[in-house]
């Protein structure tokens, strides 16, 4: 590609409308353009790194033995409705309807159409396994689209689908994606982490994700010292502490004027944190009840959700309390309510705790399990940084991350759904097992220069970025750096070597300054010694700036690429 007629452009300033350091770099570099919230153009540089990463994701999934599909992004609403998920989806789905008033989505994901495909081969054991994928535009109504092309409305991703018998055979066709997903994301040059994760609205057995390691992460990925333990937050389970065993004293009710907090009970009492109990009411489907968790815990919406199988978990309104209690948020307890009590793990090791009264400007102190009646116990609550780790006796640490890639052992949950049974060897009907692999390709994207770039601009990977090599023309009016630059040009180009020619008629900080932002591996200066028969060589990440011979160059490059 030659600069001098191609569309190309950068931007000097910082963009004001980008929260992040990918989007801003990427919309400076003329890489994409944002034509409305959540909602970018891809321009020619920042689709040949696009297309780059969908090639590696390509090449690792047909080397897996996945077979390459691709599904319409319109979708008829009622396949939603026939598994189940038209009402999960909320608005975060796009809808329209056709002439007929027949109502269609934009496919916010595929899992029913997949099925639908994977019913036209199977018919029994015999059909089974195999895997097949797509690169493709998903759409959500994100409510708050941001970080560049981090989290928006317009996303291109890589959906895979095995089909397998039974769990057995899906844990080998599961590994082969993990080991597809290492590989591609190793050839991108992306720091990761394999994290467990919620399985969320897609369902499942199990859920692990894929994390870029970023400091603008979305997510919050726990860690240990010791071992190699990775978890979301979200499903991080927690070693529930065991407290010194004390004598059962008598629950007592004590004034407490003015205390509505932890904070307050704590200071009132001088006692430690974690001998109160905070209670917090949940609006469960439709039904209140009370979560107790230990004073110096956080709950956890999604623990919670799914200890108690429900759709919903919110927090309860002031209107929702007053229908089981007449005291106010900072007064709650178990003692004496007509609702379901809930409690974390580590409640149950407690003894003689203090928590509200149900009565505004009251506590009871010594409180036991034995005082009200517990419906259902589990680990529902966020583990911290510096808990014990879950697996060994290591130290527990925070990360953050941007989700890249995830795979979900589906089990038969579509399957049932949709009636995508096969026939065994006893000819018996049963349903097939899945699994789910989901890449987003743009999101990969973002995180590289995320992870990568500096004060200059971007840093790509030989592997992705939009040409390995810059040739800079110092002076175009000069016959022979002309000469010599476009001869370069065509030669690396007949090697297969991706090369960008800045021929045009800018200064040479210009140039140096564009090279640097568009992240270009490495870049050949043709200058003032083109003369002598000696070109400039330099690396965009700093470790080569060295004179090379114009006669050796193409052999220098071609050990780097």
């Amino acid at each position: 590609m030659k600069l001098s007629n191609s569309f190309f452009y950068t931007i000097r300033d910082d963009i004001k409308d980008e929260d992040s350091l990918s989007g801003n770099l990427l919309v400076r570099s003329g890489m994409v353009k944002k034509e409305a919230s959540g909602v970018y153009m891809f321009m020619p540089m920042g689709l040949r790194v696009k297309r780059k990463i969908e090639n590696i994701i390509r090449e690792e999934m047909d080397k897996a033995g996945a077979n390459e599909v691709l599904m319409p992004a319109l979708i008829p609403s009622d396949i939603f409705h026939k598994s189940h998920r038209y009402d999960s989806f909320g608005s975060d789905m796009f809808k329209l309807n056709d002439r007929n008033n027949r109502e269609f989505c934009l496919g916010p994901t595929h899992e029913e159409l997949f099925v639908i495909a994977a019913a036209e081969k199977i018919k029994s054991y015999r059909d089974m396994p195999f895997n097949i994928y797509q690169i493709q535009d998903k759409f959500r109504d994100e409510a708050r689209p941001r970080f560049g092309l981090i989290r928006t409305r317009e996303f291109t991703m890589k959906d895979a689908y095995s089909f397998d018998t039974d769990s057995e055979a899906g844990e080998v066709s599961y590994q082969k994606m993990v080991k597809a997903y290492k590989n591609s994301f190793d050839r991108m040059g992306i720091d990761y982490r394999i994290v467990r994760a919620d399985t969320g609205v897609m369902g499942g057995d199990l859920s692990e994700e894929f994390q870029a390691v970023t400091d603008i992460g979305e997510d919050v990925l726990v860690m240990c010292d010791s071992c190699d333990f990775g978890s979301n937050i979200e499903v991080a389970p927690v070693k529930a502490l065991e407290f010194n065993k004390e004598e059962v004293k008598k629950m007592e009710l004590i004034s407490t004027p003015g205390v509505k907090t932890i904070e307050d009970i704590v200071s009132f009492l001088n006692i430690d944190i974690k001998k109160t109990v905070k209670t917090l009411v949940y609006n469960v489907d439709g039904e209140i009840i009370f979560v107790l968790v230990n004073g110096n815990r956080d709950l956890n919406d999604t623990k919670l959700r799914k200890l108690l199988n429900a759709s919903s978990v919110q927090l309860a309104t002031e209107e929702e309390l007053k229908t089981v209690t007449s005291a106010s948020f900072g007064s709650l307890g178990p003692i004496g309510v007509n609702t379901k009590i809930v409690i974390d793990n580590e409640v149950l090791n407690m003894s003689n705790f203090v928590c509200g009264a149900n009565r505004d400007g009251y506590h009871y102190i010594n409180v036991n399990l034995s005082d009200f009646e517990v419906y259902m116990q589990g680990d529902i609550v966020n583990i911290r940084e510096g808990d014990a780790c879950p697996h060994c006796s290591g130290s527990i640490y925070f990360k953050k991350g941007i989700e890249i890639g995830n795979t979900f052992k589906l089990g038969t949950k579509y399957s049932l759904a949709l009636n995508l049974n096969y026939l065994d060897k006893e000819n018996n009907l049963k349903p097939v097992y899945m699994g789910c692999y989901g890449i987003g390709v743009a999101r990969c994207m973002a995180a590289i220069a995320e992870q990568k770039a500096d004060e200059k601009g971007l840093v790509w990977p030989v592997s992705i970025a939009p040409f390995v090599l810059g040739i800079v023309i110092i002076n175009i009016k000069d016959e022979l750096q002309s000469s010599i630059a476009n001869n370069l040009y065509e030669a690396f180009n007949k090697e297969g070597i991706d090369v960008l020619l800045d021929d045009r008629d800018e200064r040479a900080g210009v140039k140096f300054k564009d090279m640097e932002l568009l992240g270009i591996p490495y870049r050949i200066t043709v200058g003032k010694k083109a003369s002598e028969g000696i070109l400039e060589l330099k690396s965009r990440d700093g470790k080569i700036d060295t004179e090379i011979s114009k006669d050796d160059i193409i052999k220098e490059i071609k050990k780097y690429v």
